[in-house]
């Protein structure tokens, strides 16, 4: 092979592994790459507490249960402020809707993108708030959902460049599910706003296409390869789990799923989608790819065990996650649904669980983060508090090599300080 064109190889594949390499380290939506709740990251901290592996700490301007997203080492999140928080109820004309760039480096805020909301909002927003959505990015632009407010899309300076409504309603425990990119759309889960499920050109926001029936659902849709390659988008509504084309919205498969409001978000592996859900607490496995009625072809198992909020994580064939209802961390075989423990903990997550380095990070509301070993065997490593009395719904993520925590007044950067 000619010297000149080994030297371009070299150099095609040195760009191709840096680029790779810089794409596994955002974190570029709700539960990170392919909405899994899984971080490449190593070295990460098992103990901390105010004074020890905090690089840094910045209160935010109002509060929010959406997590953060990570692009090219920014940390991009959303809050509201002037009505419905503790320090300050304000009157409903006093709401604030915030976009923020923070610097994932040292924590200082870059810019803050204030929004006027759509009113009237709902009076109560019972446990997250007006700022749930995480947001979205394609690499150049963001994406975010607030509700009858609106989806946003921004450039990553914070000048805003369309905004679409995907529908009216309200309800008083909000709006709680967080965009999807998918191709050149932005695929919402508007069930509280107008009960469907609607894609949005990325360029332009007008909508491509929409789906009716999503009754009760409060989850984020989830795209799943199947086993002969191809992609649906799966979400739970009351009693049904539900596959569309992403492309078009056609309907392809439903399944029996959960017989109640679902909030926790599908999670899937080798083309099996695994969810769970309801005050009654199940968890359902079913396998992608089929059309029509599915219950009784590709329903795989069901196990009477759940979480009414918190999203599970797979890893080396079990399926992991700390229910916000009991209070207890499980740890189910994805072969047959078997429940390998189920372990009382006494503290209750609002946020989905984070998998880093062989290890669980459980974000509980009031008592500080769970670190868990992730195996079949229950056991834990730590738990450590901030001594921050604010609540923390969101999920943790991982920015720069150190762990980003966020609780309704500060954002945290946990990382190994010494």
């Amino acid at each position: 092979m000619p010297t000149a064109r080994l030297t371009h190889i070299v150099a095609f594949c040195s760009v191709t592994l840096l680029s790779t390499s810089a794409l596994a380290q955002d974190w570029p939506q709700f539960r990170g790459p392919g909405g899994l709740g899984v971080s490449e990251a190593e070295n990460l901290p098992i103990t901390w507490s105010e004074t020890e592996n905090v690089a840094w700490k910045t209160a935010l301007p109002g509060y929010g249960s959406s997590s953060p997203i990570a692009l090219k080492g920014k940390l991009y999140v959303t809050c509201y402020s002037g009505y419905g928080i503790e320090s300050n109820q304000g009157t409903m004309e006093d709401l604030t809707l915030h976009v923020l760039s923070v610097d994932g480096k040292t924590g200082k805020i870059l810019w803050d993108q204030r929004i006027e909301p759509t009113l009237p909002e709902s009076k109560s927003v019972r446990d997250h708030g007006y700022a749930a959505a995480t947001p979205t990015t394609d690499g150049t632009h963001l994406y975010v959902f607030f509700g009858k407010s609106g989806v946003f899309k921004f450039d990553l300076d914070g000048h805003q460049i369309w905004r679409t409504s995907v529908g009216s309603k309200t309800h008083d425990w909000g709006s709680g599910t967080s965009p999807v990119l998918y191709e050149n759309l932005v695929i919402v889960n508007a069930s509280v706003e107008s009960g469907s499920l609607v894609a949005l050109d990325k360029e332009t926001g007008r909508e491509v296409w929409r789906a009716g029936g999503m009754r009760q659902s409060w989850n984020t849709p989830h795209l799943v390869t199947t086993a002969d390659g191809r992609q649906e988008l799966a979400v739970t509504v009351r009693g049904w789990i539900l596959s569309f084309d992403p492309r078009t919205g056609r309907a392809l498969w439903r399944c029996e799923g959960i017989p109640d409001y679902i909030c926790p978000s599908i999670v899937s592996h080798q083309g099996v989608l695994y969810a769970l859900g309801g005050r009654n607490s199940k968890t359902v496995a079913v396998r992608s790819g089929g059309r029509g009625n599915v219950t009784q072809t590709h329903k795989l198992w069901q196990a009477d065990v759940g979480a009414n909020v918190c999203s599970p994580i797979v890893h080396e064939g079990h399926l992991y996650w700390v229910s916000d209802r009991t209070q207890a961390a499980y740890c189910l075989s994805l072969e047959d649904g078997a429940v390998k423990y189920s372990q009382r903990v006494r503290m209750q997550p609002y946020a989905s669980a984070l998998l880093a380095d062989g290890r669980l990070y459980v974000q509980t509301r009031n008592d500080g983060t769970l670190v868990l070993a992730a195996q079949p065997e229950f056991k834990q490593l730590a738990h450590n508090k901030l001594g921050d009395r604010s609540t923390f719904n969101a999920s943790p993520i991982v920015c720069n090599g150190a762990l980003i925590l966020r609780s309704d007044e500060n954002l945290y950067a946990i990382k190994k300080t010494n």
